[in-house]
């Protein structure tokens, strides 16, 4: 990239920053991988001023059974050990319920190993921020828990799944809480917490250069699943003809290795 290029993509980066509030992903993902501020979030929309965060991820990978990666905006886990997994989705597709049921898995999935009993499977809560109201029935919060059809009581598998509608800006703790995921500004803000963390990243310069520095890692890794998926087509396509070996294919797309032709092959065939 040439020195007028960077300084371009740097000027765009500024301007985008601006522009940039807690509901967008890219965003919401830096300033809650502050401890503190993953705290104060889970307090308000749980309701609970004993919790507390013991550690947090942002951009968290997790794999499925069959190895795929999914990345995961925020992961918490509480001093008791309960796992929060928090997503900020501005697309209503992005939070659908099977997107929900999913991620859901992935948590249980990903926090036994081996020989663990089931009765030890951590406490779970999958959390959507979401800039509509996905579900439709203008409740500011939405609380979906398993229970026993005939007779209505919880099924008490200690697995949550929360939609919190950003619609609704009320003068509660809550609607506050999206009045401020709104907010451009850190002066318009309810939350003296959350206003400090956008500030710095809005507004000092270290805080500015390390968004820019994110958003330029984002920019980049796109770049490269965009090339990855390119590569799978091709691969793919050239399966199909069947006049070359996996080797040849991995040789030929340079992103693939030998064994990830050889499971497209495979998942092909089934």
């Amino acid at each position: 990239m040439s020195d007028l290029d960077f300084d371009r993509k740097h000027a765009e980066d500024l301007q985008r920053l601006r522009g940039l509030r807690l509901l967008d992903d890219d965003f919401m993902n830096k300033v809650f991988e502050d401890k503190a501020c993953a705290e104060f979030l889970l307090q308000i929309i749980l309701q609970r001023t004993d919790l507390r965060v013991q550690r947090v991820h942002s951009q968290h990978d997790i794999k499925n059974l069959q190895g795929r990666s999914v990345r995961l905006d925020i992961l918490a886990v509480d001093e008791a050990d309960r796992v929060y997994n928090i997503e900020v989705q501005r697309n209503d597709k992005g939070a659908g319920v099977k997107r929900a049921r999913y991620n859901s898995s992935l948590l249980d999935a990903n926090v036994t190993e081996p020989g663990d009993e089931y009765e030890k499977l951590n406490e779970t809560y999958v959390i959507f921020i979401t800039e509509h109201d996905v579900l439709g029935d203008g409740h500011p919060i939405y609380h979906i828990d398993r229970t026993v059809r005939e007779t209505g009581a919880l099924f008490g598998d200690e697995s949550h799944i929360l939609y919190v509608n950003a619609q609704i800006k009320d003068d509660t703790a809550l609607g506050q809480l999206m009045h401020d995921f709104s907010c451009t500004s850190a002066e318009e803000m309810h939350y003296q917490i959350l206003a400090d963390r956008v500030r710095y990243f809005k507004e000092d310069t270290e805080g500015v250069a390390t968004m820019c520095k994110a958003m330029e890692d984002m920019r980049n890794q796109a770049a490269r699943e965009a090339a990855k998926l390119n590569s799978v087509e091709t691969a793919r396509m050239l399966l199909t003809l069947g006049k070359l070996s996996y080797e040849e294919i991995a040789k030929s797309v340079r992103l693939l290795t030998v064994d990830e032709v050889k499971a497209l092959d495979e998942g092909r065939s089934a």
